[in-house]
């Protein structure tokens, strides 16, 4: 069934070894995000075995609670929304939160509970997501305090995210103002805090250039294990697989067309107004695949002398005259994601999972 996204499980194992020895080796534990994958059952467990691995980590309390099954700490990455309270309890040992009233939410249904829940409580660097401006140092003492006189509430430690919104690079200089922040509520408030979580993948490298200060002792990767990249410069992390997870589609049509459409041209289906460069006639073929499943943008063909023109809501356009592949209809073709490209089609029901370990033949 096609269209599917296909996971190579052994590689995909080999990227979470690489990452966690790299984490381990600079004093942290270690978060793996699953929402990329939607919580993908075949690749939590490959999670849950690894030794290297610490926490599940996900923004959705849907797919933790996908994951009640398994061993390794649950952590909710998004601020909980009000209807959240109850299966955050529920499901997550830690979530991150910034704001006091969704923490009194959280003591009140932890109570109903009988429950104890861990809070990491986010600080907001620069990046403009999420967090307590780090400037606005009243209100952070203030909610510390508070969060300290709460029975069923523990504070875990404090977080930062990176990258994300704002494009905000983490270097050595605005994570330490994370550290110090931590020492110095340590220090008024007669507390240890056991996590001091210095954000995602594009904190990764940070770590091979011995830059990552020192009293940050947590990572949440996803893209990092899942693509091999690190997200601060774009680049490859050395020892792992860009193709552990690719996305296959079937062509439905392969016809020759003039390359510049004729008539005149108005607003596309998502409202764009496209431009053409006229190249003359060119073979070009069509997936079944679209923007509903996929973003064409994030996709790069694994035949490289394959070009993607553009997509409309379910079909994807290639124009593949410079091919050296006989391409016929029915053919399968196949795409290396980015991670947008992967977060879009993990995300349709549309799109098909196929899981195979390395060495052993596609039937």
């Amino acid at each position: 069934m096609y269209p599917r996204l296909t996971f190579d499980l052994q590689k995909i194992n080999e990227n979470l070894s690489v990452v966690s020895r790299t984490v381990k080796s600079a004093g942290c534990s270690l978060m793996i995000v699953t929402k990329a994958v939607c919580a993908d059952h075949h690749v939590c467990q490959l999670i849950d075995a690894h030794p290297g691995v610490d926490f599940f980590a996900d923004s959705r309390v849907d797919n933790l609670k996908a994951c009640k099954e398994f061993s390794k700490g649950k952590v909710l990455l998004r601020l909980t929304q009000a209807w959240e309270v109850p299966e955050t309890i529920r499901f997550a040992d830690i979530s991150f939160q910034s704001e006091w009233e969704t923490i009194l939410k959280l003591e009140e249904e932890a109570a109903r509970q009988k429950k104890s829940h861990k809070i990491v409580l986010m600080i907001d660097l620069g990046d403009l997501r999420e967090g307590i401006f780090y400037q606005q140092e009243e209100e952070i003492f203030e909610t510390v305090k508070e969060i300290l006189s709460l029975n069923h509430i523990e504070l875990y430690g404090l977080g930062v995210n990176l990258t994300c919104y704002g494009a905000v690079i983490p270097k050595n200089d605005n994570l330490s103002l994370l550290v110090d922040l931590a020492r110095r509520l340590e220090g008024r408030y007669s507390i240890k805090l056991p996590m001091i979580s210095g954000g995602n993948s594009s904190s990764y490298y940070l770590i091979e250039k011995k830059e990552l200060p020192e009293g940050i002792n947590n990572l949440r990767l996803g893209e990092a294990f899942l693509l091999g990249n690190e997200t601060a410069y774009g680049d490859r992390i050395p020892g792992t697989h860009n193709d552990a997870i690719f996305l296959e589609a079937q062509i439905i049509e392969l016809k020759s067309k003039p390359s510049l459409p004729i008539g005149e041209i108005g607003v596309d289906a998502f409202g764009q107004k496209p431009s053409y460069e006229d190249l003359g006639v060119r073979k070009r073929a069509i997936l079944a695949i679209g923007k509903q499943d996929a973003d064409p943008d994030s996709m790069t063909p694994t035949d490289p002398d394959i070009h993607i023109l553009g997509a409309s809501s379910d079909h994807l356009i290639l124009d593949v005259t410079d091919s050296l592949t006989d391409w016929k209809v029915g053919d399968i073709v196949s795409f290396t994601l980015g991670y947008s490209g992967l977060l879009k089609a993990s995300t349709s029901s549309y799109v098909k999972r196929y899981y195979f370990t390395s060495g052993r033949n596609d039937p």
